[in-house]
């Protein structure tokens, strides 16, 4: 029987789909900012908030996603209002972050069965819901890069222009950076804490050897994760090897052969 006729394979297939889209769109952003860092700063804090969410008995995503925007915007905040160095700051959260998870998953009674999944991922339990809720904020965040295009790639690129063309960045960068939030989220699911950044970045440096314009980078981005994603969950599938672990590994070999067929490229072109 083939893979595809059973229903979890192709949630799996159909959330790895749209979130290689949805990652395509932030990660563009992020890579184009050099936030890669602050990411990794958020995505750890969202420790905090799943060890909150199982200690209180209530979701894990919904406390993760507050957790996420909250220390998202407190980078933010930090590294602008108040001077404090990029890095300093991503510290702080990183680590206030891990510290309140552990001591809330140890302060839950009995055993957390789900906590694997969040930390290492795990691409075969995403339920329709999941893929509602994916759907939805791929959709709301094609929508709004849609109709702020201009001005999200202005500030992702040169915030000081940005400025002092009057433009609205402080606005724009904190709703991106609660957008990049609300994804990491969504994501932790799929591939987990430990590899979630390979997949909102690795297909953007792929596309950023053959593409320069923002939305050019966007939309190959978008195919090297679909097509990524997809030939790793069914080599994770024949293999019986976890799927995440494989979608990463592959991922970071279509990134080595693009690399040298872009310099043998170069070097065929100068001869």
């Amino acid at each position: 029987m083939s893979f595809l006729d059973y229903t979890f394979f192709q949630y799996a297939l159909v959330g790895l789909v749209i979130i290689s889209i949805a990652g395509s769109m932030i990660g563009t952003y992020i890579t184009t900012r050099r936030m890669v860092s602050i990411t990794g700063g958020i995505t750890h804090a969202c420790f905090g908030g799943l060890g909150l969410g199982y200690f209180l008995g209530i979701s894990p995503v919904i406390t993760a996603a507050v957790f996420a925007v909250a220390s998202a915007l407190g980078i933010e905040s930090l590294s602008t209002r108040y001077r404090v160095r990029e890095d300093s700051a991503i510290a702080v959260v990183w680590s206030l972050g891990m510290a309140v998870g552990i001591l809330f998953v140890f302060l839950t009674p009995g055993y957390v069965p789900e906590l694997n999944s969040f930390l290492f991922g795990n691409v075969l339990t995403i339920s329709s819901i999941d893929l509602m809720a994916f759907a939805i904020y791929t959709a709301v965040t094609a929508l709004f890069l849609a109709c702020f295009r201009k001005v999200v790639v202005a500030c992702a690129f040169d915030c000081d222009f940005a400025r002092v063309a009057g433009l609205p960045v402080r606005w724009v960068n904190s709703i991106m950076t609660a957008v990049v939030a609300v994804g990491i989220v969504l994501t932790i699911r799929l591939i987990g804490i430990m590899l979630l950044i390979s997949i909102l970045t690795v297909p953007v440096i792929v596309a950023e050897i053959w593409c320069r314009r923002f939305i050019s980078i966007m939309a190959m981005a978008a195919a090297v994760g679909v097509v990524s994603s997809a030939g790793g969950l069914f080599l994770a599938t024949v293999v019986d090897v976890p799927c995440s672990a494989m979608i990463v590994l592959l991922q970071i070999g279509v990134y080595l052969l693009s690399r040298v067929a872009f310099s043998l490229m170069i070097r065929r072109n100068m001869q």
